[in-house]
């Protein structure tokens, strides 16, 4: 089953506008992305899914791919929808376009878990680090069955008391299920939290996780930024 990497992209971020754009290191955040997802070894290649030119223009002049997208998408997960619709790949990773260094191998091991047939949706998940405020609303926490299936995303501290597992902003689908979740309508859940993969737990369609070493830094909040920019050197993040 061929993979590919779907980047959503956009300019309007609510915490931090324009922030794919933002220079950490000489290199836009959004093209450190896209050079981790490239260096992933079970995806045959990387696609931006964006409205915005100023984004394709970026993306092609570190050449890279674009995909222009419909201006009205009610989540990255819709805008990767759309592009994967013209796609031929059996397997469609979201990797979201702030995840500043993710490690390409849980790229790797999201494809694998979806290469186990019973498996349709898989998002990583990592034991959540003790340097992190875990009442951070930014830091999505996971509710995990025995068996590893999420059975609920919040940005909260749940389950009350812990054990904590923080979410790495991934998810691998299946390409019928990725249109699936296209068709369906937003969820109280996905509103109530902010979190559009409550849209599949709320219709019914099973998220299983992937355990992995360690978490990628999301830049979310002008803070996040500025602590990338003093704490992240080009050793670290260019490959």
């Amino acid at each position: 089953m061929n993979a590919a990497v779907v980047i959503p992209a956009r300019m309007g971020s609510t915490r931090l506008p324009g922030k794919v754009l933002e220079d950490i290191d000489g290199v836009p955040l959004l093209v450190h992305v896209m050079r981790r997802a490239e260096a992933a070894t079970q995806v045959a290649r990387v696609i931006v899914a964006t409205d915005d030119a100023r984004i394709a223009d970026l993306v092609e002049r570190h050449d890279g791919e674009a995909r222009m997208t419909r201006l009205d998408h009610q989540t990255g997960t819709d805008r990767v929808a759309e592009v994967a619709a013209g796609l031929e790949d059996d397997l469609i990773v979201n990797v979201q376009g702030d995840n500043l260094d993710l490690d390409p191998s849980v790229i790797d091991a999201v494809v694998a878990g979806l290469r186990q047939t019973h498996r349709q949706v898989v998002t990583p998940v990592v034991r959540f680090p003790e340097e992190h405020d875990v009442a951070d609303a930014s830091k999505v926490k996971v509710v995990l069955a025995q068996d590893g299936r999420a059975v609920y995303f919040s940005r909260q501290p749940v389950p009350s008391g812990g054990p904590w597992w923080l979410h790495i902003g991934v998810y691998g689908f299946h390409a019928a299920t990725l249109q699936e979740f296209a068709r369906l309508p937003q969820s109280k859940l996905e509103c109530a939290e902010g979190l559009e993969q409550l849209r599949l737990i709320e219709h019914g369609i099973e998220i299983d996780t992937v355990r992995v070493a360690r978490p990628a830094t999301s830049i979310d909040t002008p803070h996040d930024l500025a602590s990338a920019r003093s704490l992240h050197s080009s050793s670290t993040l260019r490959h």
